[in-house]
């Protein structure tokens, strides 16, 4: 039993390693308050991202906005398109968005399983979001992206704030010129979260209710 327990351990452990237990991030930009670092990881040219950045906000409030998909053309770097696939319940959701890329790279799309969680000692709000790429038909012209994890942490700092900690990890497949890699990876996350910032100032997030968080 004891062996068959240090197996299962030792399992969880190296599924964490693969994914966002990276020990060595550093910081390559620091731009009002938005603080993104990268990690390299095995067998990739592509590196993982952290962002770092505390908001003026109840945990309801991002919460709120980060689940409203249909706003989120307004503030997720280069979205084209989203709606929802499935909802299995309110903390349980499959949506497919579009990704415009400029020229001469090909648009790249996905299917996202969010899935919201909160600790309720802490109140920390977890939301993970790994892909599902068989979930729907291949769409001609479009490169579908079938490997990436993505986690947002939000933290409760007081009643007004919170932190957020944003992580990805992708494969967006395809070819893509390195210049192109590099504005995704410093540009996207500092203007999506510029975006968010004013987003949450919105009257629609003032008294938003989401029925399975609890404010700080």
């Amino acid at each position: 039993m004891l062996k068959r327990l240090l197996f299962i351990v030792l399992l969880l452990c190296f599924a964490f390693a693969g994914s966002f237990a990276q020990s060595n991030w550093t910081l390559k930009s620091e731009n009002d308050g938005i603080k993104i670092y990268t990690s390299p990881v095995p067998n990739s040219k592509i590196k993982a991202l952290r962002i770092e950045c505390n908001f003026q906000s109840t945990l309801m409030q991002m919460v709120a906005a980060l689940l409203d998909l249909k706003t989120r053309t307004e503030w997720v770097y280069h979205t084209k398109s989203i709606h929802l696939v499935k909802q299995v319940s309110p903390a349980d959701l499959y949506y497919y968005s579009e990704i415009s890329l400029p020229w001469p790279a090909q648009n790249r799309d996905f299917i996202a399983h969010l899935i919201t969680t909160q600790n309720p000692d802490t109140k920390v709000v977890t939301m993970d979001g790994p892909v599902e790429p068989a979930m729907l038909p291949v769409k001609d012209g479009i490169v579908r992206v079938k490997s990436s994890i993505s986690k947002w942490l939000i933290f409760p700092l007081n009643k007004n704030e919170v932190k957020v900690e944003y992580t990805i990890q992708l494969d967006p497949g395809g070819s893509i010129p390195a210049w192109l890699v590099n504005m995704f990876a410093s540009e996207g996350p500092t203007q999506s979260f510029k975006k968010l910032k004013l987003q949450l100032n919105k009257p629609a997030y003032k008294n938003a209710h989401v029925p399975f968080i609890k404010n700080y």
